[in-house]
């Protein structure tokens, strides 16, 4: 409980002590951030702990760049280093090397009281929720305020107001015990927000609810984001919770960022075999019963009598306008037919992969495949007008 505290700000400072703490952080970070659009970056950072068997390193010379206003995501298998990232963030810990900055000021640098106003002004949402079940939902958010020395006017007006925005209003006298998941989450985003954060930390906000509850709080980070202007760094290993929300990730093995960029960049092309996996589960896989019909291109000898090849074409987005399909099956020329695949739009750039058949045109047909002739030709054809495109075999 005292590390929650910790957390969330709520160290037991006298009123006159936690304002001159919060005047020296944000006198800082005022001359620090007129200098640099990042509200959070990281610099070469490192943190190695101690075990039974040694030294284990969390982190490994990790640089990043948060740009104020902006939902970044950090996605990685348990274990790859997230939520040891997100507390060097809120000063839970110390980096072992480098250097951690939050609008521009050396968290590294912050004694006590300083660490209290850095909380204060980078609020906490919870995998888990962290309520204080005795406590009804009004009382929950009004904590922070009420330990920090507010006002009870100020603290009934900043609390309604917060309720309303996450819509809760009408449940502000119920206790934690009669909530859903969701609401409980809502709870303690409207918590994390008591102190007008200017950045807002989400350690795996969405993990513990379903799908449906996931989208609802997804949607309401969001919000958040365009109605406050506020920075939201969220940690997850979902790449759903990415594609819906973040604006840039950053993958995370094994303690190394493997891969950073907006969101439709590396949906669109990943290039590190951790991305490509943690993708896996949104690709469009062949379905069983196509895969078992798409036979090997034969070696030696042309394609069977009707037989079409069967092509796999990628969009990433690159190009910024929509998939000319029209325009790939007149390259391709006679029967074409689709099937499988699917174009999306992420942060409004159209990317997808089509599964496609089509026979050689017949100016190609007296070439052997098994010397690249048809089908390369065919191929190439497809590359024109795709990103990406290969041969999987024939149907």
């Amino acid at each position: 409980m005292t590390q929650l505290f910790d957390t969330l700000g709520f160290i037991d400072a006298s009123a006159a002590r936690a304002g001159a703490a919060a005047a020296t952080y944000d006198e800082a970070a005022g001359v620090a951030g007129s200098a640099s659009a990042a509200a959070v970056s990281l610099e070469h950072v490192g943190k190695v702990f101690a075990t039974p068997r040694g030294q284990a390193a969390a982190l490994r010379d990790v640089t990043l760049d948060v740009r104020r206003g902006e939902v970044f995501g950090i996605i990685g298998r348990s274990g790859a280093g997230k939520s040891t990232l997100l507390r060097l963030v809120n000063g839970l810990e110390r980096p072992s090397s480098g250097r951690v900055r939050v609008q521009g000021v050396d968290v590294g640098a912050l004694d006590e009281d300083g660490l209290v106003a850095l909380r204060r002004r980078t609020g906490m949402v919870f995998q888990h929720f962290n309520l204080l079940s005795a406590k009804t939902v009004f009382e929950n958010v009004a904590l922070p305020l009420k330990i920090a020395g507010v006002p009870k006017a100020e603290r009934v007006r900043k609390v309604e107001a917060l309720l309303e925005l996450v819509g809760l209003a009408a449940k502000r006298d119920a206790y934690p015990a009669s909530l859903s998941g969701g609401q409980k989450q809502r709870v303690g985003i409207a918590r994390a927000l008591v102190h007008d954060p200017e950045v807002l930390l989400c350690d795996e906000a969405t993990s513990a609810l379903d799908p449906e509850t996931t989208q609802s709080i997804l949607a309401l980070l969001a919000d958040i984001n365009r109605r406050l202007g506020l920075t939201i760094v969220l940690i997850t290993h979902e790449m759903e919770v990415i594609r819906a929300v973040c604006d840039t990730v950053a993958v995370i093995e094994q303690g190394e960022v493997v891969e950073t960029g907006p969101v439709w960049r590396v949906f669109g092309d990943p290039r590190h075999g951790a991305t490509r996996a943690l993708l896996s589960t949104l690709v469009h896989d062949l379905p069983a019963e196509l895969a078992a019909r798409v036979q090997p291109l034969p070696e030696q000898s042309a394609l069977p009598d009707g037989a079409q090849v069967v092509l796999d074409v990628r969009y990433t987005g690159e190009s910024g306008g929509e998939p000319d399909v029209g325009a790939l099956a007149a390259a391709l020329g006679g029967s074409v037919r689709f099937l499988h695949g699917g174009i999306e739009r992420i942060q409004g750039h159209a990317q997808g992969r089509l599964v496609i058949a089509a026979a050689p045109r017949a100016d190609d047909a007296g070439q052997s495949p098994a010397r690249g002739g048809a089908v390369a030709a065919l191929l190439e054809r497809a590359r024109r007008h795709a990103n990406h495109a290969e041969v999987l075999g024939y149907v």
